[in-house]
C-alpha cells in the first residue's frame, strides 16, 4: 500500500475568486512506488472536472502536481499513521498552513 500526497487547483469563473489549492492524501495498492506514482497520477486526472455552483458560476477542479509517494509502512487500521512529513523551518510551515495556527 502506498499513500500520494496530490495537489489540485479549483477555480471559479468569477472574476473576484481568488484560486483554491487541496492537498490530498490518497492511498493506491500497488507493487512499487513507479506503479504508485501512475495510479495516483490517473486517479488525480480522474476527478478533473467542470460544474456550475449554486450561482451558475464555472468551477474548475484540475490536478496540478504529485508531491510524493510514499509506502504505507504497517497493517492499516486504527491510529495508523499514513503519511509523514518533516519540515526544518517551522515558521515556513505555519505560513502555509492555516490549521497548523
Amino acid at each position: 500500500m502506498f499513500a500520494a500526497v496530490l495537489m489540485y487547483e479549483v477555480r471559479s469563473s468569477r472574476p473576484d475568486h481568488a484560486p483554491l489549492f487541496e492537498e490530498t492524501v490518497t492511498l493506491l495498492a500497488a507493487d512499487s512506488a513507479e506503479h504508485a506514482a501512475e495510479r495516483a497520477r490517473e486517479h488525480a486526472e480522474s476527478r478533473e472536472t467542470t460544474f456550475p455552483d449554486h450561482t451558475g458560476d464555472l468551477i474548475t477542479w484540475s490536478f496540478r502536481h504529485l508531491v510524493d509517494v510514499t509506502e504505507v509502512d504497517g497493517p492499516l487500521g486504527d491510529g495508523a499513521d499514513v503519511y509523514t512529513r518533516h519540515f526544518s523551518d517551522y515558521r515556513a510551515y505555519l505560513a502555509v498552513e492555516p490549521l497548523a495556527s
